[in-house]
Formats: C-alpha cells, structure tokens, sequence
C-alpha cells in the first residue's frame, strides 16, 4: 500500500471515530497549496539542466506549515503529499503550534557538484520565496539534503526579506541552528520508548534492542540505548546487518560504520542476513529506514514484544492488524520519531527570540514535549478505545479540526 493511501486510511478512521462531517473531512484532507517550478542551472561544463522543484503545504490552521526538503531522482507526487499530511497530524500530536509541508527537487545529488547544488537550491528558492517564510512555511533538511542546504537557503531568502534565520531549521550552528539538533530524533525515540516500557513495569536497562537502519536516527537511538543500559543485540544498515546476542558495543560499530561505509564487516559482532533482521527474537525492534518493511506477508514472524516506528510509515496496515491480534504493541511514527520537528520548533523559537539555548534546556525540553505527548495520546486511546496509531491519529485530528472550525475554515 502507497504511503498516502496508508495515510488516508489511518485519517478517515480518525474522522469515524471522532464524527466529522464531510465538508469538514473534505477540509482537512485537500492540501491548502501545491507548488511546481522549473529550476533550470548552468552546469559546471557551460551546459543548461532543468528539474522540477516542488512544494505541497497540507494545512496551516494551527500555525506555519512546517516540513522537509529532499533532493532524490523519483520524487512521487502521491509519497509526497502522504509525508505532508502527516507533518500536520505529527506537529498536532506533539501540540508544536504548527502544519504540515513537504517538498524538494527531483535530482539525484551525487550527480551534481556542490557548486551545481548551490545554484539549484538558489534557484529554487527564487521561484518559491514569496510562498515560504518565519510565519508562512519553514522547511527543514530532509533525503539528500543538510545544514548547507539550509545555509544556502537562509542565504538567498534573506536577499529578497532581510537577513531571517528562522525562514528553516536544521541549519549549520554559525547561522543559528540549535544544538541537540542532529541526535533529535533518535533521543525523541528514545525518551517515548523509556515512557511506553515503564507503562508496562519495564525499563530500557532490562530490554533486549534490534535497530533496522543506521543511519541519523538509527545510530543515536543505539548509542542512547547503550548508554542507557539497553541490550542492542543487532543492528542493520545497506551494506549488511551484525548481531550479538550479549550486545553490540555501540561506539566501536559507529567507529567502524564511520570508517568503512556501514556495519559490514564489524568483528565484535556475527554477521546475518540484513532480511532476517526484523524477525530477530527480542523484546523491542525498532524500523528506523525505509517505509513499508512489514507487510502481511512477514508480520507473523515478528518475535518482538513492542516496535517502535522511528523511520515513517514502515508497518503497512495488514501488518497492524496482525500485530494488534498478536498483543504486539505498535507506537507510531507520528509519535515515535516526532523529537526531530519539536527540536526544529525550538530551534525556530530560539532565532525568533535572538536567544539561543544550551544543550540540556533543549533535551529537558524535548523529553518534556515527547512526555506530554505520549501521555496525551494514551488519554486519547483510553477515550475511544483505540490502539495506539489510532489514538495518535484521533488527538491529531482532533487538534486540527478545532483549529479550522474556531478560524471559521470548515465551510
């Protein structure tokens, strides 16, 4: 199932569940823009290229519209669109005053120079300027895209509005971007699933971890895992995957992942199929790469007793349907990797303010937000009666759906 189909899905429950009428459902779901430019740069060797930049801005109710940009060669319109949507039920969720956005340029960067990817994001950002801003749309980095990105976006919107360091976040930390910024999600991640075990009677000290993906998220979930306590008994990136039924040592696998491309080839660990790394025994695994990796075909082969969806969308709903008659508990990614936006918003704040934070405000913050959040989306589970996704998605909607009937939006 596509990501929007997902999406849509998951929000039209939300919608039975809560009693929304047509129009007002009709509101919620239609993006409030759709944005496409042609970006046409000359190339290093005199040559012209053109691409496709776009822009999709979901909702805007309860305050700027908020979301990625990514550089990748098949950017599909529908994916797209589905990330939108969900930016806005996930800042609702963690109550960031905040809408959904997403968007990009179908290129593939390794094909291009750095002075190419300079000109194509000014570009871009010259089509899209007067569409975007501090109170309008603030983008964030995203697939193929960094803190440079986001410096040279700074850069060229500031040419047209004055210098304005709150136009994105997830910038170079010389140009205002926040600290605690990068390992946001992972430590996101980590704070919710600290907050789901101790519901149960359970601590991470006395938990057995499998990570698929070691990437951003994936590597500092592990290493605050580890030093947590936390057994990570195996892990998994594109090269390979590595398991250790006594635990990983986490530093010396991000020294070696660092060092040589991935966790191939890592010693203090056996090697295993990077397939079988989802249906490892332990007690939580934690998707955090690509979406869609369990299906109804392998869900029942799952053995962990929670999973936590760091990267978006990787349980299709067969899959849920599964897990809920398993008694596998789900926490979703509107919630799960939620830390990477609420550390965007303080890093929004902080330029806003001209005050910058130092790095334990923003984590007691974080742990904060993502507290309150979990404990909001339990009471929301508890009202309706639902699972945990869908307690997400109903706070979510809900939040929205108030914001638009009090402005007057929902006719």
């Amino acid at each position: 199932m596509k990501p929007l189909e997902a999406t849509n899905r998951y929000f039209r429950q939300a919608v039975k569940i809560l009693g929304i009428d047509s129009k007002l459902e009709r509101s919620l779901l239609i993006p409030f823009r759709e944005i496409k430019v042609e970006c046409t740069i000359p190339k290093d060797d005199g040559t012209l290229q053109s691409f496709v930049g776009f822009r999709v801005q979901h909702d805007n109710s309860r305050g700027p519209m908020k979301g990625g940009i990514r550089y990748h060669p098949e950017a599909d319109p529908d994916e797209v669109n589905a990330l939108a949507q969900l930016m806005t039920w996930k800042t609702a969720v963690a109550n960031l005053p905040y809408g959904g956005a997403k968007g990009g340029i179908g290129c593939n960067p390794r094909d291009l120079s750095i002075h190419e990817l300079e000109r194509l994001t000014r570009i871009f950002i010259q089509k899209i300027h007067n569409v975007i801003g501090i109170h309008t749309d603030v983008p964030a980095p995203d697939m193929g895209t960094n803190a440079q990105t986001m410096a040279w976006i700074l850069d060229e919107y500031s040419k047209f509005h004055g210098y304005s360091p709150a136009i994105v976040t997830g910038k170079p930390l010389d140009l205002g971007g926040s600290v605690g910024r990068e390992a946001a999600t992972g430590r996101g991640v980590v704070y919710v699933t600290e907050a789901l075990l101790a519901d149960h009677g359970k601590s991470i000290s006395n938990q057995t971890f499998v990570i698929q993906g070691f990437g951003n998220v994936g590597q500092h979930t592990a290493q605050l895992l580890f030093e947590a306590k936390g057994r990570v008994k195996a892990v998994s990136d594109i090269t390979g995957a590595v398991k250790n039924d006594s635990g990983l040592d986490i530093p010396a696998l991000m020294k070696h992942a660092q060092e040589n491309g991935g966790v191939k080839g890592f010693k203090l660990g056996d090697p295993i199929d990077p397939s079988s790394i989802l249906m490892e025994d332990c007690d939580v695994l934690i998707p955090a790469a690509l979406g869609g990796v369990l299906n109804g075909e392998n869900a029942n082969n799952v053995k962990a007793r929670f999973i936590i969806e760091a990267g978006n969308h990787p349980i299709e709903p067969q899959a849920d349907e599964i897990f809920a008659k398993k008694g596998i508990i789900v926490l979703p990614d509107i919630l799960a990797n939620s830390g990477g936006v609420t550390v965007s918003y303080f890093e929004w704040v902080q330029n806003k303010q001209g005050f910058m934070w130092d790095e334990e405000k923003v984590n007691m913050e974080l742990q904060r937000y993502i507290t309150n959040a979990y404990n909001s989306v339990k009471e929301s589970c508890k009202t309706h009666n639902c699972s945990l996704r869908m307690g997400a998605f109903t706070l979510g909607v809900e939040r929205v759906a108030r914001a638009t009937v009090l402005r007057g939006w929902e006719a």
